[in-house]
């Protein structure tokens, strides 16, 4: 029997990081998301992930930094409102690694992309709902998705890095 989940979107943060100028890395979060997972029973392993963020949310901490983000030189909010992600199969490295591979869907661009996650288990809140919890990290190339923006310093230093290191704390609510 299929049990469904949904984000509990109060425990949970779906971030990324990118190096700027070679030296540091920068980080953002969406604000909005909204994801699910069907699972036979408890046993994340068989688990179908379904997951969206809102564009227009992004958040790295510099507002102009984030309307730049948003901008046709980057993510394109405004013909691309959201980017998705679907799995495909998970595959149980051991017992606490997922491996988790899908479609990601950004910028209206789809790439087969491999997620681990790190499955902390399954508790029951003080409210009485069950919960699941796993962090979630992966890498992708920016540039694939179309997001080529790109710029040199005058000492030659590129402005950003074309590797974008996803990194999730999530928590699922049994439905």
């Amino acid at each position: 029997m299929d049990t469904k989940w949904t984000i509990d979107g109060m425990h949970s943060e779906i971030g990324f990081k990118v190096r700027h100028m070679m030296i540091s890395n920068v980080s953002g979060k969406f604000g909005q998301f909204a994801a699910e997972a069907s699972t036979s029973g408890d046993d994340f392993s068989t688990a179908n992930f379904s997951f969206n963020a809102s564009i227009d949310s992004i958040n790295t901490g510099v507002a102009d930094r984030d309307g730049h983000l948003k901008s046709a030189d980057f993510f394109d909010a405004a013909a691309h409102p959201e980017l998705t992600f679907h799995s495909t199969s998970v595959k149980k490295l051991n017992e606490s690694e997922l491996e988790i591979s899908g479609d990601m869907n950004i910028k209206g661009v789809v790439k087969p992309v491999t997620l681990l996650a790190d499955f902390a288990g399954i508790a029951v809140d003080p409210y009485g709902q069950t919960k699941a919890g796993m962090s979630i990290t992966g890498k992708i190339k920016r540039s694939e998705f179309g997001l080529t923006w790109s710029a040199v310093t005058e000492a030659g230093n590129i402005v950003l890095g074309d590797d974008i290191n996803l990194n999730c704390e999530v928590q699922l609510i049994k439905q």
